[in-house]
């Protein structure tokens, strides 16, 4: 089977980040198509006991003190040496039981980018806001016709190949990191398969984003100029 790592970012997620692990490290590898060699942690310039707490958890920390969450997960990448990435966010609302179905469709090789969609599948109550609902279905609709993708969810469950992440030639570096993959993807006119997830409500602290309606609006206005602006590069290439 092919190799994967998970890839963490991480800013001060202390309450949430033993608990992800250990349930990463408790996946019964039988119900999985890939090998997990590793999980890799990156510490996005935390101030509490993230980084401590990983490491005694079982995870490889990286440091990645400049600020972004894009930033955060290209650190990681570079950082892997496995055949495949999965990607979650540290805040432990995803379900680290259903990795098979994010991981399969690519290391069968019948997709080059798998996502599960929490719009397609099961949100606990209060797991998304309503302005995280509104700013999907915004992308999502404003994707479809620039891109030809057909997706509900800009999730940041993920699994894609290293290598063919790498060739994407990512330049995002903030929380406009999920959708330039996407827009990227579809431009290289590489496969995507979005598969149904669970959504949990994060086990403890606030969103960066969603929990501030600031933080709301500026990462929405930087998805959609992420959109635009790939799309404008296309054109100018052609």
């Amino acid at each position: 089977m092919p190799t994967a790592t998970v890839i963490i970012p991480a800013l001060n997620e202390e309450g949430n980040i033993p608990t992800l692990i250990a349930e990463i490290l408790a996946v019964d590898p039988t119900s999985l198509p890939v090998t997990i060699t590793e999980v890799i942690v990156v510490d996005n310039g935390s101030t509490d006991a993230t980084a401590e707490r990983a490491r005694a958890a079982g995870a490889r920390v990286v440091p990645e003190p400049t600020p972004g969450y894009g930033r955060a997960c290209h650190t990681g990448l570079l950082a892997a040496t496995t055949d495949l990435v999965v990607f979650m966010d540290g805040d432990r609302s995803e379900v680290p039981a259903e990795m098979g179905l994010v991981a399969g469709p690519v290391a069968a090789g019948a997709a080059d980018l798998g996502i599960g969609s929490r719009v397609r599948g099961h949100a606990e109550p209060g797991a998304l806001s309503p302005q995280q609902r509104v700013g999907n279905r915004v992308a999502t609709l404003v994707m479809r016709p620039l891109y030809g993708v057909a997706i509900t969810d800009l999730g940041p469950y993920r699994c894609m190949r290293r290598e063919t992440l790498l060739g994407l030639g990512m330049t995002e570096r903030t929380y406009g990191w999920p959708v330039e993959m996407i827009a990227r993807v579809a431009q290289s006119g590489l496969r995507i398969a979005e598969v149904p997830v669970t959504c949990r409500r994060r086990g403890s602290g606030v969103s960066k984003v969603s929990g501030n309606l600031r933080a709301s609006v500026k990462t929405a206005y930087r998805i959609l100029a992420v959109i635009v602006g790939v799309r404008r590069e296309r054109g100018r290439t052609a």
